[in-house]
């Protein structure tokens, strides 16, 4: 599958495999999931792991936060992989990232430097092999693999299934008397495949408009 999770095809399969979604998606006519992106600094792929791995248990407020305060340490742009091997450790301190934050962002870089994640290499891995390589990584979790999937590579088929703001959302929107487990979350959204990825963003749009 190669649609976008912007693609109007996406959009009205999920409109007729799910009435919840149905709802959402009428009531946001002019919806774009990436529109949020456009916030913040211009990211590539090592720049969106910078993003994922700063806002792990953090607001989105706070990840902008450290991510203005990189960008003003590096001239003004997020650091590339080479320049963030090539600075002091203290730098990504001074930040405000943790001192295991930085480990895994430096671990991350190393990475692309050596081509294991660079750009060519992860356009023709699976999803599933994508995750296990992030995964290797201390630091780095489904969670923040998933989150990587969907923003850096647009792929149309991505769950997040233990974010609590999603499971909210769901919890919600579903009329449900709990919070969902992940296992009950892989369950509500098999019906979304194959565009579990514009599934999320508009359940992720639904649960951050209900918070304002």
């Amino acid at each position: 599958m190669t649609a976008t999770v912007a693609d109007p095809t996406a959009r009205e399969f999920l409109r007729n495999a799910d009435p919840v979604l149905a709802r959402l998606i009428d009531a946001h006519q002019h919806f774009r999931p990436r529109a949020w992106i456009d916030e913040l600094p211009g990211l590539d792929a090592f720049g969106t792991l910078i993003f994922q791995v700063t806002d792990q248990q953090l607001s989105v407020m706070a990840t902008r936060t450290i991510l203005s305060h990189l960008e003003e340490h590096f001239g003004g742009h997020l650091p590339s992989p080479a320049e963030l091997l090539q600075a002091d450790p203290q730098v990504l301190r001074a930040s405000g990232l943790s001192t295991r934050k930085g480990a895994t962002l430096r671990a991350l870089a190393e990475r692309v430097v050596d081509g294991r994640l660079r750009d060519g290499a992860l356009a023709g891995m699976t999803d599933d092999e994508i995750e296990a390589a992030l995964t290797e990584e201390s630091g780095i979790g489904p969670w923040t693999a998933h989150g990587f999937l969907i923003f850096a590579l647009d792929r149309p088929d991505v769950l997040l299934p233990g974010d609590l703001a999603l499971r909210h959302a769901v919890q919600r929107l579903y009329g449900l008397d709990h919070l969902p487990t992940e296992g009950e979350m892989v369950e509500v959204a098999e019906r979304w495949r194959p565009y579990r990825s514009l599934a999320v963003s508009y359940l992720f749009a639904s649960e951050f408009e209900e918070r304002q």
